[in-house]
C-alpha cells in the first residue's frame, strides 16, 4: 500500500474527503517526526511506539575494497510494534475454526 492508497482507505473509513484525509495523514506524520526529532516518544496504544535511539560509533568495511572505515555515532528513529499489531500480523494467515 502506498500513500495514495492509504489516503483512499482513510477517506472511505472516516467518511471524509480525500483532501481532508491527506491533510490529516500529513499532519499526523509531521507531528510524529517533529516529536521524535525532539527526543520524545509517540505511543499509539495497540499500534506501537515511535522513538529515537542512539547508535554507537563502530567500525565497518567498504564492501568493494574490504578496507576498514569508521562509522560515526548517530541518532536514528526506531519503531516498536504494539501487542495488538504484533498479534494481528502473527495471525494473518490463520483462520478461526468453526465449531
Amino acid at each position: 500500500m502506498n500513500k495514495s492508497e492509504l489516503i483512499d482507505a482513510i477517506a472511505a473509513g472516516a467518511e471524509i474527503t480525500k483532501a481532508a484525509a491527506a491533510k490529516a495523514l500529513d499532519t499526523a506524520v509531521q507531528t510524529i517526526v517533529a516529536t521524535v526529532a525532539k527526543g520524545d516518544a509517540v505511543t499509539l496504544v495497540g499500534f506501537g511506539t515511535f522513538k529515537s535511539a542512539a547508535r554507537a560509533a563502530r567500525e565497518g568495511r567498504n564492501p568493494q575494497t574490504g578496507k576498514a572505515l569508521k562509522i560515526a555515532a548517530t541518532t536514528v528513529p526506531k519503531f516498536t510494534a504494539g501487542a495488538t499489531f504484533k498479534e494481528a500480523v502473527a495471525n494473518k494467515g490463520k483462520k478461526k475454526k468453526a465449531k
